[in-house]
């Protein structure tokens, strides 16, 4: 692939930008916000004029709603001999593009599973997609050529390509993605009058459970409309779940002991069934889930602590599956997560010790106390 273009130049279409123009491929940014174009060319994602003659591919990184019409208006100008998306609803443009577009044959739908909180260019970067699946929706009347050029690109950017039928798609991104929003959101919403005393309590449960709450309102809008039914579905059997936890929590505040045990029973099935699904979300690279343990670290909130912490992780041949920080409120310091393997746990904590770091010990989980008192040191 020697060229490419990126309709919108918010975090993902930068980062595709960012990628490709890394691995040599000469991108056009296109892009009606002239501040956020400029921005993603000063990042180094690609020159902001139009090119002179069709790229190998385009890339529409702008709302699910917008693709059938950014398509069709992209093919009259031959910006390009293959198009793909990047939007996290599929079915509704794809009917959008049969409906609307010349060529639907050098369409290739497209979703790469990664992201961040933050929006726009200023939060993209290069790696974005690496080792990250990117979901393809191809018809039986997708073009060989289109199929073949938007891979490399999934390649060139570094994602897992995943093929799937459209309305396929938007039911799995219901359940792992769009659903889990919008609980995000709402648990979110319970705060926005909360005390300053409770806000002082607030851990890291709380910021994890909120954390994607932060993303821009008016893209996820247009997102779950395109998704509605789906991310409805999900949301009754959750709104179910929900009564029945509500019932067992009355049980339990009441004084008869049979009706307190009878919402013991509930709640510790409710608590279980979360136990079993939150083990079947695959581990690093999309492998079965590692079986890990905690290992918790505290360090100074100064410039090159983690980088050193890490370093000597690395040089002690430890593996990290997955790495957490939380900043401790009110003061200049912040504990470090660090998941590994139970047989690498004691020694990387003991190492860690003799060369100067504070290890918490006896942590297997934040679970078993009031976060408030497990995060005080």
């Amino acid at each position: 692939m020697r060229s490419a273009a990126v309709i919108g130049t918010g975090l993902i279409g930068t980062s595709v930008g960012l990628a490709l123009s890394r691995r040599g491929v000469r991108v056009h940014l296109l892009d009606n916000d002239e501040s956020a174009v400029r921005t993603a060319a000063v990042l180094g994602a690609g020159v902001t004029t139009r090119p002179a003659e069709p790229v190998d591919v385009a890339v529409l990184a702008v709302p699910p709603g917008q693709i059938g019409v950014v398509l069709a208006e992209q093919q009259a100008r031959r910006l390009a001999r293959c198009y793909t998306d990047v939007g996290s609803v599929k079915a509704g443009p794809e009917r959008d593009v049969l409906a609307l577009a010349a060529d639907p044959t050098s369409y290739l739908g497209g979703h790469p599973m990664a992201g961040k909180e933050r929006s726009g260019p200023l939060a993209a970067t290069a790696t974005l997609f690496e080792g990250r699946s990117w979901v393809l929706t191809p018809r039986s009347d997708t073009n060989s050529e289109t199929l073949n050029r938007v891979l490399e690109l999934v390649t060139l950017c570094g994602g897992v390509p995943v093929i799937m039928e459209s309305t396929a798609h938007d039911r799995a991104v219901a359940l792992v993605s769009h659903t889990p929003h919008l609980v995000s959101a709402l648990m979110a919403a319970r705060l926005r009058h909360m005390p300053d005393a409770a806000a002082r309590l607030a851990g890291q449960g709380l910021r994890d459970v909120t954390r994607i709450a932060g993303s821009d309102p008016r893209l996820w809008v247009d997102i779950l409309e395109g998704n509605a039914t789906a991310v409805a579905d999900v949301l009754d059997d959750l709104a179910e779940d929900l009564a029945v936890a509500v019932g067992a929590l009355r049980e339990l505040a009441r004084e008869a002991a049979e009706e307190r045990a009878q919402g013991t029973t509930t709640m510790a099935d409710l608590l279980v069934r979360g136990n079993q699904g939150r083990s079947r979300i695959p581990g690093k690279h999309g492998d079965a889930p590692a079986d890990c343990v905690p290992v918790h670290v505290l360090i100074g909130d100064a410039p090159g602590e983690l980088a050193r912490l890490l370093a000597v992780v690395s040089e002690l041949g430890v593996n990290v599956e997955d790495m957490a920080i939380e900043h401790s409120t009110g003061r200049p310091s912040g504990r470090v997560e660090l998941q590994v393997s139970p047989t690498a746990a004691p020694v990387l904590a003991e190492r860690l010790q003799e060369r100067g770091w504070t290890v918490q010990p006896g942590e297997e989980s934040d679970a078993s106390a009031p976060e408030g008192l497990v995060n005080s040191w």
